[in-house]
């Protein structure tokens, strides 16, 4: 028997390996400033809080933005950013993997029952391709990506605005993410938070961010449902 009627899966670094690309398109417009690349093991915590964030971090790793408030560091910001955002929406599938076990936890999700849904505070354009590119067709019901329609995670109203759209109550929905701030979003949706350890983040940042429990294999997700 499954108990969950809706699976709200976030995007980069749970329902996809996006770190090759995140890296690859952040230091690609790094380099028209004359900035070195940054490793991608870096961005595991650069990325989380939507795009714009992420440069703000990269800018500040770079020395480049220190939030002060300085009007010249926040034009530069916002360049960056648009050039960013540009250069992403015409690469954002490159390098760009799913998760060994993944698919067929997906379907077994699919057979059973559960409506899959993506939630992501990667700008929505890209969330739908990135999803659409690497997946086969149908294998989400939806994709919700940041958007001026509703506030970034963790502001849990994207979730909830998935869970009413196809009738399941926020207390039939699992909320499965790798950061602190999936964590926090689906506790504030009224969610069972589950925290993946093949992602970006670690077991520590999961624990504080109060995940209902952690798993390090997706075919867990399986066992959590039929429990």
């Amino acid at each position: 028997m499954n108990k969950f009627k809706m699976a709200v899966f976030d995007l980069d670094g749970t329902s996809a390996n996006t770190l090759e690309n995140l890296a690859f398109c952040a230091n690609t417009v790094m380099e028209g400033y004359g900035l070195p690349p940054v490793e991608a093991d870096k961005f595991r915590y650069f990325v989380g809080d939507g795009s714009k964030v992420q440069m703000q971090r990269l800018l500040g790793y770079h020395g480049r933005y220190s939030g002060s408030g300085d009007s010249n560091e926040e034009a530069l910001l916002e360049e960056v950013f648009a050039k960013y955002i540009a250069f992403l929406s015409d690469h954002c599938s490159e390098r760009v993997t799913i998760y060994d076990g993944l698919p067929e936890v997906l379907q077994w999700l699919k057979e059973h029952g559960t409506v899959c849904v993506v939630f992501s505070n990667k700008p929505h354009e890209q969330a739908v391709k990135v999803i659409r590119d690497v997946y086969p067709e149908g294998t989400f019901a939806d994709v919700l990506g940041q958007s001026d329609s509703y506030p970034r995670k963790p502001d849990p109203a994207g979730a909830l605005m998935l869970a009413d759209r196809f009738g399941v109550k926020p207390s039939e929905c699992l909320y499965i993410g790798d950061t602190n701030t999936d964590m926090l979003t689906g506790r504030a949706a009224g969610m069972y938070t589950v925290g993946v350890l093949w992602g970006f983040r670690d077991r520590d940042e999961l624990e504080k961010a109060g995940a209902d429990i952690i798993i390090s294999t997706p075919e867990e997700i399986i066992d959590i449902c039929k429990a």
